[in-house]
Formats: structure tokens, sequence, C-alpha cells
């Protein structure tokens, strides 16, 4: 017995429109910076187009799991595609990873050559307040998206980095244009690398979360299992698992035993019903399968474990 609630999440094709604007944004802001970079020599710049260019691979990462993931499920694939989106991020967290190391060792090697730095603070400063623009254009896009999908949730923490590695950016060509202190350039490369890493493991881990089907962050199993002992007509709750398909998709499955009679004078159905309006009305639980069995089937289920 169970409920299907009507799911949102990557399943909503508005979340592809919203992908594919800020995808559009990224992409002509990257460009705008890597001209900015090479004729400015500014690292900070590279760092953030190097940025802006791995956020627009996570766009195109996250349009093509959500792709797939709206596919219907099947015989073979029975929850349907929705992890294809938690692939999606891990490629994203995974590409932070690697861009944060770059970084970095550019960062440090311009600190320890700045007689070879050469930079032009004015036009670093013109491509820096763009992609600011651009940033928090692409985060007012994404940020209603990203509260229900894993996957847009891992675009929206790029660009969120981008967002902050512009402000960074800027700082610095003020720093250079006032005072000449070219370093600024490279410890604003450093800072953008710093940003990336909490953002990079926090990614990382609800991935893990996901795929070790984990009970999702800020779910308690106790207290779900004890607000539906109070049921009506509720003996206990055994058994009791809670996972989740991907962001905002979680799965519950429990053994509730219920009174001998229930089965008998047709309460049972009313039983089922007001657990699965319990899940869905105080925890958001977007599937829930339910086992009603009365005392003595558990204790044959007991004798032949």
């Amino acid at each position: 017995m169970h409920d299907h609630a009507p799911t949102g999440g990557i399943r909503d094709a508005g979340h592809a429109r919203l992908l594919t604007i800020a995808l559009a944004v990224t992409a002509t802001v990257m460009v705008v910076q890597i001209v900015g970079a090479v004729l400015s020599g500014s690292l900070a710049l590279l760092a953030d187009a190097a940025h802006m260019f791995t956020d627009a691979a996570a766009l195109v990462v996250a349009l093509v799991a959500t792709s797939i993931a709206a596919r219907p499920a099947d015989d073979r694939r029975t929850y349907g595609y929705q992890r294809a989106e938690v692939l999606g991020a891990l490629v994203n967290g995974v590409i932070l990873i690697v861009l944060c190391a770059w970084v970095g060792v550019e960062a440090v090697q311009r600190l320890l050559a700045p007689a070879e730095a050469e930079v032009q603070g004015g036009l670093m400063l013109v491509v820096a307040v763009v992609g600011m623009i651009a940033n928090a254009v692409s985060m007012w896009l994404l940020g209603r998206a990203q509260k229900r999908s894993i996957n847009v949730r891992g675009a929206y923490l790029e660009v969120l980095g981008d967002l902050v590695g512009s402000v960074a950016v800027i700082l610095a060509a003020a720093v250079i244009l006032t005072t000449g202190f070219v370093q600024a350039d490279a410890l604003a490369s450093l800072f953008i690398a710093v940003l990336i890493v909490p953002r990079a493991i926090g990614l990382l881990r609800e991935v893990v979360v996901v795929l070790t089907e984990s009970a999702p962050v800020g779910v308690h199993v106790a207290e779900i299992r004890d607000h539906l002992r109070g049921a009506d007509g509720v003996v206990d709750v055994h058994d009791v698992h809670v996972w989740q398909l991907t962001r905002g998709a979680p799965v519950f499955s429990a053994h509730v035993i219920v009174d001998d009679a229930a089965f008998a004078d047709g309460r049972a159905a009313g039983i089922l019903a007001s657990l699965q309006e319990c899940l869905a009305d105080h925890f958001d639980v977007e599937h829930s399968t339910f086992q009603l069995e009365t005392a003595g089937h558990v204790e044959h289920d007991s004798r032949h474990a």
C-alpha cells in the first residue's frame, strides 16, 4: 500500500528553462572575462573566467541530468531516472575540486614572482563589475529552484561563488588602481580558490548522503516513528526506512501494526489514508509505502525470521 505525492523538483520543466537562461548568461560573461583577462593580464579575472567555464559545464550537465531525470519510470527503473541529477551533482563537485587546485597553484606562483605580473586595473575593474551583475541575475533565476533540486543547487552554489569572486576581483582592481599593489590580483585569485573548497565538500557530502541511501539531513526517524504511533488504530511501527531519490524527493517505508479488528471492520483503509496524510503534511514525504499487519502476523514473521 503506497501513495505517490505530486512531485516538483527537477521534473518541473521550468527548472530546465531557468538553467538554460543561466547557461546563456554564464557563457557570455565567461567569454568577456577571458578577453578581459588576456588584455588586462589579470590572473584573478582568468581564475574567475575558469570558474565561469566550469559553471557553464556544470549547467550543461544539469540540463542533461534534468532531461534524463524527467523520463517516466518503467519496469526496469521503477523509480524513474531522478538519480541522474545526483550523478550530475557529483560531476559538479569534482569539477570544483579540480578548479580549486588549479587556481591555488597559479595564485601562489604569481605571489612568488610579483615582478612578472603586469595588471591593468581599470579594464580588470570594468570586466569584474559586468561579471558581478551577471552572477547576481543568474542567482536570482536559480534561487527558488535550488531548494528542490540537488543539481540546480550545485549550479546555484557555483554561481554564488562566482558572485563573491567577482566582488573580490573588484576590490583587487581598486587596490591596484589606487596603490599599484599588483599582488592584490594574486591574492584575489587565492581567495576564490579558498571559497571553492567548502562548497565542493558540502555538495559532495550531500551526494554521498543520497547515494548511500542515508536519511535526509534534518529528518529524524525516531520522530517520524513516534508520530505514526500516535495515529488512531496504530499499535506499533517497525522496520522504518527513510532515504531520498534526490534532493526534495524523500522515500519512506514501514511496517505498521494495527488493531486485530481493523481489517475485519474495514478501518484498515482509513488508517492507511491517515498515515499517508500524516507523512505528506508533517514531513513532506513524496513517496510512502506501508505494510499494515496485525500483531499475530508479526509473531508469525518472527518465528520464521
